[in-house]
């Protein structure tokens, strides 16, 4: 939508003996006496395979737990990514534009509260925006001042339409009285976390960690579900069985039979891909990165040795999407993508352009079958996390269908940390991951955190840390497309984003940082039978897995115990 002068939004108002080591809260299932949702009951989340847990609720850290993104921090709005829809307002109340869009003046509502009873009013909006881990060099934030106790003036060096979620969408308010004496954002883990959300931290161990209702939250009478537990489990099959059990009402998972798990007649299940998997490969001598990988001719040929109609149907039983190489989802932003010929990624696997491709770089097939370049063969270690079974099946069939193009590949498992610590550091040269969709339909989000260099603070030398907040793993640095990115930051004219977007995806079809392989089958499962108010595929109001940033504390609020 084209934008003309002033805008304004009124914004809406919103199992057995491994159970007992786990310390569940209620161990019978769901429904039961000793379980009422009514009563002292938690409603149970799998907290990932992050284990053991270690007590940590900075939104800034790498290892945050997922209670603190949502639950306990906010944002101003919630941008729903499952729609094209206007946000509704956490903090936040309205918010308008200034005629060249550079400045926004945003209310928040009256008379809020954070969790330990201290007010929160426009000034601590301010410290948030100004606070260096949610402005970082080069954000363009000009000055962020309170004008009065609920109205909060950002100004920006251009204009900022194109980051409008970004502002406004995933930037956590703090408390100023808490955070003005953090200087070292990175390293704070935060144990008793103060914020505006519907939940307080009760406990932490390191099989769990419990959230319960926080009596200054501003709609805290309306809460239905007054205490979620987090439960440590390290591997997709546990957490399936705690699930089919009736010890888990909650989880973002992959379930290649989700008939499994439903015939306990409490669990239900959703289907909503958005997030796209691909190969995340450390890409850039320049900042770091060492092996064949390095090399754009191997990236490309990688790229064609992969068979995604049989990645699709073996490693995620047909519940996946289709990904295009832009990066822009289908069909909701097919509006953006420039090429008609980059818009979906080849489904099969082309052995022979791989070879053509590696040929014309001055790569030899050697006499066991895998191609070298001066005496080195093209050989590459790909990890992906211990108990992601979908992912661990997806880089076994890699490996397979890589050797048929001449490009050998170890594939191994490794735990969560070891992948986190992997990534972050950029010591890794290939990786199945999982990229973060764009919360509203527009590429822009991922183009600037996944793709965006050293320019637009999105990546950092192998051994340093990726920027808080930002995602460029691959260590990808192009200033070609890290000018488009901040020409497409102030545009408000849809036809010349679509040209900038047009430069920066024939940027990164051509040099392949991460390497596509589908749009995720994002599984979300949930106890029916003792809560409702859950996102269907006739309300999806949230992106409903457990795990997603903001929209589950936005799903929490939404929650009441049946009877």
């Amino acid at each position: 939508m084209t934008r003309n002068g002033t805008r304004k939004i009124a914004l809406t108002a919103a199992a057995g003996a491994t159970v007992l080591a786990l310390g569940l809260t209620a161990c019978g299932s769901g429904g039961s006496a000793d379980s009422d949702a009514n009563g002292d009951r938690a409603l149970r989340v799998w907290a990932g395979s992050q284990t053991p847990i270690t007590a940590n609720y900075n939104p800034f850290a790498p290892t945050v737990l997922h209670g603190a993104l949502g639950p306990i921090y906010e944002p101003l709005f919630f941008f729903n990514k499952t729609a094209d829809s206007e946000p509704i307002g956490l903090i936040g109340d309205s918010y308008e534009y200034n005629e060249d869009g550079t400045a926004i003046t945003i209310t928040i509502k009256p008379d809020l509260k954070w969790s330990d009873g201290e007010p929160l009013t426009a000034a601590d909006v301010a410290f948030s925006f100004n606070y260096e881990a949610n402005n970082p060099e080069g954000n363009g934030l000009v000055s962020a001042e309170a004008t009065d106790d609920t109205t909060v003036v950002l100004t920006y060096s251009t204009a900022q339409y194109t980051t409008e979620f970004q502002r406004l969408g995933s930037t956590y308010i703090l408390p100023e009285h808490i955070w003005k004496d953090v200087t070292d954002f990175a390293n704070f883990a935060n144990e008793e976390p103060v914020g505006s959300g519907a939940y307080v931290v009760d406990k932490t161990t390191s099989e769990s960690y419990t959230l319960v209702a926080n009596e200054n939250f501003r709609d805290a009478d309306d809460l239905g579900v007054t205490k979620v537990q987090y439960i440590a489990v390290d591997n997709n099959q546990t957490a399936q069985d705690l699930l089919a059990a009736g010890e888990l009402d909650w989880t973002g998972m992959f379930i290649p039979n989700p008939d499994d798990v439903t015939g306990n007649g409490a669990i239900e299940w959703i289907n909503t891909p958005q997030d796209p998997t691909v190969l995340y490969t450390c890409a850039n001598v320049d900042l770091g990165c060492t092996g064949p990988q390095t090399d754009v001719a191997v990236r490309q040929a990688l790229n064609a040795a992969i068979d995604r109609s049989t990645i699709k149907e073996k490693a995620f039983v047909g519940l996946t999407g289709d990904i295009s190489p832009t990066y822009a989802l289908l069909p909701r932003d097919e509006k953006w993508v420039a090429d008609p010929a980059n818009e979906v990624s080849p489904q099969e696997a082309n052995a022979e352009d791989a070879a053509g491709i590696l040929e014309a770089a001055g790569y030899t097939k050697g006499s066991d079958g895998i191609y070298e370049k001066d005496g080195t063969p093209v050989e590459l270690s790909l990890i992906s996390v211990d108990g992601w079974t979908d992912y661990n099946d997806a880089a076994k069939l890699i490996a397979e269908q890589a050797e048929a193009a001449g490009i050998k590949i170890n594939a191994s498992t490794v735990q969560w940390q070891e992948f986190s610590d992997a990534r972050q550091g950029g010591d890794f040269q290939l990786i199945v991951g999982g990229m973060i969709g764009t919360s509203v339909a527009d590429p822009f989000q991922i183009y600037r955190d996944w793709f965006g260099g050293t320019q637009v603070q999105s990546t950092s030398p192998v051994g340093a840390e990726v920027p808080a907040g930002r995602w460029n793993f691959s260590r990808y640095d192009n200033p070609v497309v890290d000018a488009a990115i901040q020409s497409a930051i102030s545009t408000d004219d849809e036809a010349a984003k679509k040209e900038l977007y047009g430069t920066i995806q024939s940027e990164i079809v051509r040099d392949l940082p991460y390497i596509p392989l589908v749009i995720n089958a994002t599984q979300t499962f949930y106890n029916t039978k003792d809560y409702t108010g859950w996102p269907t595929e006739d309300d999806l109001y949230a992106f409903p897995p457990s795990w997603g940033a903001i929209a589950a504390g936005y799903v929490l609020t939404q929650l009441q115990p049946v009877g």
